[in-house]
């Protein structure tokens, strides 16, 4: 089995990925939120210029896939005239900038993201590795602590706190200075050699090197992102293995702005309802909100088999394991959940996993070529 290879930095909108169905060019939506505009030129561009597919990632970003090296520049045009597209590739690179969903104008989050995104963009911002990021979750209690980040913004008791990944504890701030802490945090962590090569995560980094302050408030206890629903923010509505097509994104445009999450959903702001779209999922129990999947062959170059087929036939078969949750990796990066999960599904070849239980899609398995046929019949 081939190694896969590890690029170290996320694609952009100015600084696309090859992948194997063509550029995949990731839009970082301001706030991450959508006026009805902008996901309505979205879904026209992804149409005009890709192959309609859009994905939403992990960290709450859109990404456009299939678009060919002929139709890049003017897709480029469309984002700009939509104002989705920063001014450089360091400035849309170090805005790496994930945001809670719930947050209303001029709370904490909102103030907090907005000073942060300004700072990333001034001059003078460290220039990160490029998957280095931050989380501002400042709402009642934290909602992103299982989304990846490098330094996280959160509620404490006593007010905010500016967290480092992997530790428990963080350092008191306000809505006023969390910024500039977030930003003396990263400047700590170039400082201290914690991006060797250029690539480098805070997690990493404390597992040999100490903070220079003492960390000691505590955040509050997380709460459990919400499933599919009509809430006090709006609707939520979830994707199929995080994927969403140009067309029934356009259907969602005139309902009003839409925020993205991390968590396969999209927030209809001015939804009281829940829509009814066959490509949409808007109940909590539905099992494929159990399965983590990657694009898969043929659509990325490292993968070694299909993916989502499989995945929607596990989906109809995984309510007799409990919707116990899986992971289906193409290769043993685990783009999809780079986390331990219950049950992983690692490709090594056309047609061929191997079963890891509790650990990452590159752990040891416990058992090893197993058929499609094999899965869907036999015990996870």
């Amino acid at each position: 089995m081939t190694a896969p290879k590890i690029y170290g930095w996320c694609p952009g909108a100015l600084r696309p990925m090859v992948s194997g169905d063509g550029l995949v060019v990731r839009i970082r939506a301001p706030l991450g939120r959508l006026k009805p505009d902008q996901t309505a030129g979205i879904a026209a561009l992804s149409l005009r210029h890709g192959n309609g597919l859009i994905d939403l990632s992990a960290r709450a970003n859109l990404q456009l896939r299939g678009i060919q090296k002929a139709e890049y520049a003017p897709l480029i045009n469309g984002l700009k005239r939509l104002g989705l597209i920063d001014a450089d590739i360091r400035r849309e690179s170090r805005r790496n900038l994930m945001i809670a969903p719930f947050w209303r104008r001029q709370d904490d989050t909102y103030r907090v993201a907005r000073s942060l995104a300004q700072a990333l963009a001034r001059p003078d911002a460290p220039d990160l590795p490029g998957k280095f990021g931050f989380a501002v979750d400042c709402g009642p209690a934290p909602v992103l602590c299982a989304s990846p980040a490098d330094i996280r913004i959160e509620r404490a008791a006593t007010g905010l706190i500016c967290r480092a990944d992997g530790m428990e504890m963080g350092l008191q701030t306000d809505a006023g200075s969390a910024a500039q802490v977030a930003l003396d945090l990263a400047d700590w962590f170039l400082k201290t050699g914690g991006a060797r090569a250029g690539r480098g995560r805070m997690a990493q980094h404390l597992a040999t090197t100490a903070l220079p302050k003492r960390h000691d408030i505590p955040r509050l206890a997380a709460a459990t992102p919400p499933g599919p629903g009509v809430g006090t923010h709006g609707a939520l509505v979830a994707l199929e293995f995080g994927q969403i097509h140009a067309q029934t994104l356009a259907a969602l445009a005139p309902l009003g702005p839409i925020r993205l999450t991390p968590w396969r959903m999209l927030l209809l702001e001015q939804a009281h309802r829940l829509p009814a779209h066959p490509q949409l999922i808007t109940h909590p129990h539905d099992p494929r909100l159990s399965i983590s999947v990657c694009t898969g062959a043929p659509g990325c170059k490292q993968s070694l088999s299909e993916t989502r087929a499989l995945a929607r036939k596990l989906a109809g078969v995984l309510p007799r394991y409990a919707s116990r949750p899986v992971h289906i990796s193409g290769c043993a990066k685990g783009c999809a959940h780079p986390q331990p999960c219950a049950v992983t599904l690692t490709a090594t070849g056309p047609d061929r996993f191997d079963l890891i239980r509790n650990g990452r899609a590159a752990d040891a398995p416990a058992r090893t070529g197993l058929h499609p046929h094999d899965i869907l019949n036999g015990e996870l």
